[in-house]
């Protein structure tokens, strides 16, 4: 391997072995609004929900690769858990809304899933990455706006589990029977 090599590989894995959030958003502050396409065709707005209902934003980095495959099929396979809460839950991306319909048809998303190609809202949320992808964090948002919870750990396989179990945490209302 030539040296050239040998430094972008240390720089890579020295860049990899650090935390991708580097969020200046904080627990207790007003979480910033947000109006995305998702891939049902519909907007939806953070805003919407302010005094209805709490709302968990997914944000994950790419749309078709393993790792979001496998969130995303969490969410699928295990929304059940989520829905026993009083809350709408959301994955978000910067990619294209084409390319995040190709993935929900594929992972048979049962939920909105967002669209940013603007990153605006990754932005705002402090999620861009130096990939200029978004990193895996869960923001946990009260009905009054508030960010509950910001989670940069997570485990794809068991993120619906997680997300259920956050939500007990922070007291989120258990739905209404229907």
């Amino acid at each position: 391997m030539n040296k050239i090599s040998k430094t972008v590989c240390t720089l890579l894995a020295l860049f990899s072995s650090f935390s991708l959030l580097a969020t200046d958003l904080k627990v207790g502050e007003s979480a910033p609004n947000f109006n995305l396409q998702a891939t049902n065709g519909d907007y939806y707005q953070l805003s919407d929900y302010k005094g209805k209902q709490a709302v968990v934003l997914a944000w994950y980095p790419m749309a078709n690769t393993r790792g979001c495959t496998i969130e995303c099929k969490s969410l699928v396979e295990q929304g059940h858990l989520i829905r026993a809460y009083d809350a709408s839950y959301f994955m978000a991306s910067v990619d294209p809304l084409d390319d995040n319909r190709d993935f929900a048809k594929k992972t048979g998303a049962d939920f909105p899933m967002l669209s940013d190609p603007s990153k605006d809202a990754a932005k705002a949320y402090d999620v861009l990455n130096f990939m200029r992808v978004a990193s895996r964090v869960t923001f946990y948002i009260s009905k009054e706006g508030k960010i509950l919870k910001i989670d940069d750990d997570i485990n794809p396989e068991t993120a619906a589990e997680d997300i259920a179990k956050h939500l007990k945490e922070l007291n989120v209302e258990v739905a209404l029977s229907k």
